[in-house]
């Protein structure tokens, strides 16, 4: 049978959060109440208690009353929330998590969602699904449902709401609990990572195709932001027995405040796990912007590409080059797993070579002599190759490397 988590503030939304436990209930499914509220007595009806979840945090749920202060009280159920739905995953008593509420329930929730590995089902349903809902999904598979109404009582219209988001998540569960129940340990072959950009397709592509012959299943990132956060997330969580990533370009906007970024840890997660990773230096030659007219002032002057109507490209300068090779560097050099590098001396991605509008060797050559003066002295192993990334051979090379490494 299987067992949904509910993850409810219960000092505010009693009522709603009983209705989700019977109506889960008349389908079979088995629930865990968890109580986030921070002045809920959750008396008879709460499987974990608010006081427990503050515990599990490492803290008091009298002094976060004394203190009356909501948010860090919400920062702490929140933290410890994630701990006990980890748990109770780990303990193989978890199934799916359904939660529901405006902002501050929310938040607390989608913490607790974003501890879950990916595949285990997660419904939030928000008053905040009109809005930016990245704090809420991160970079796992939340699936988000607006509420439409506040989340404020049992009526015909929450009630429809509510219902769907009952029977969503009662089937995602059953089929979760199938699955786990049938999966027999190592009857799959190896996952491998690899980041791709539209301008470097073929390289990935290449790839790609070389690793499925080896016996690997590849599992490829678009490397827009979420792309590099979802694939270091997999890796954190154990799914992945290798990294290709051969597209490092959420870096550039990271620097430069594009619109791609992945945040200033992005390429430290995998090397933090100890996996084996071959990484290089794709599509560094650009920035990522919206629309042309959207594109800061203090950029006026630089070279551009109008990618599309809603993405223009900015080429990065030898002086932007060198630190993204320094940044490189320093963040492999840390890795705790074996690394690899490998630089397409010709070009960084479709446009970045001889004719195309974003040819600069000697920008590049910056990026390749920070990199390497980063890395001297290390155990990451630099090789440098006589063409562009996505001419034959470079793409196979690098996965050849990859292979040795995950066998090693």
């Amino acid at each position: 049978m299987a067992t949904v988590g509910l993850v409810g503030t219960l000092d505010t939304k009693r009522e709603e959060y009983i209705w989700l436990r019977d109506a889960l209930a008349e389908r079979g499914i088995e629930t865990v109440l968890i109580d986030v509220g921070t002045f809920s007595d959750g008396v008879g009806i709460a499987d974990i208690a608010a006081g427990d979840v503050a515990q599990a945090a490492g803290a008091d749920i009298a002094g976060l009353r004394d203190a009356n202060d909501r948010g860090a009280a919400m920062t702490t159920m929140s933290r410890g929330a994630a701990v006990v739905v980890e748990r109770l995953h780990g303990e193989g008593q978890l199934h799916g998590l359904l939660a529901v509420g405006g902002s501050g329930g929310s938040s607390v929730a989608g913490r607790a969602m974003q501890a879950l590995p990916v595949g285990v089902p997660k419904l939030l349903v928000t008053t905040m699904a009109a809005g930016d809902v990245s704090p809420y999904v991160g970079a796992k598979d939340v699936t988000i449902m607006p509420s439409v109404v506040d989340v404020a009582g049992i009526n015909r219209i929450s009630r429809s709401i509510l219902g769907n988001a009952v029977a969503a998540i009662a089937a995602m569960a059953e089929a979760y609990a199938e699955r786990a129940a049938e999966q027999e340990p190592g009857d799959e072959p190896h996952l491998i990572g690899a980041t791709m950009f539209g301008l470097t397709t073929p390289a990935v592509d290449e790839a790609r195709k070389r690793l499925t012959e080896l016996g690997y299943e590849v599992l490829v990132f678009h490397a827009t932001g979420a792309g590099g956060r979802g694939m270091e997330a997999l890796a954190v969580d154990g799914f992945l027995d290798g990294v290709l990533d051969l597209t490092t370009t959420e870096l550039v906007d990271d620097l430069l405040g594009g619109v791609l970024s992945a945040g200033p840890d992005r390429l430290e997660a995998v090397g933090a796990a100890g996996l084996p990773q071959v990484v290089s230096v794709g599509a560094l030659d650009m920035c990522n912007f919206g629309p042309k007219e959207t594109v800061p002032e203090k950029y006026a002057g630089r070279a551009f590409v109008v990618h599309n109507p809603t993405v223009t490209l900015m080429r990065t300068t030898a002086e932007e080059m060198a630190e993204l090779g320094r940044r490189i560097g320093r963040k492999l050099k840390a890795a705790t797993g074996p690394v690899e590098v490998y630089l397409p001396l010709r070009g960084l991605s479709g446009i970045d070579v001889s004719g195309g509008p974003f040819f600069d060797p000697e920008a590049d050559a910056a990026c390749f002599a920070a990199l390497k003066k980063e890395l001297a002295g290390s155990d990451v192993v630099v090789h440098e190759l006589d063409c562009a990334i996505n001419d034959p051979g470079f793409g196979a090379a690098a996965a050849d490397a990859l292979h040795a490494l995950v066998r090693r």
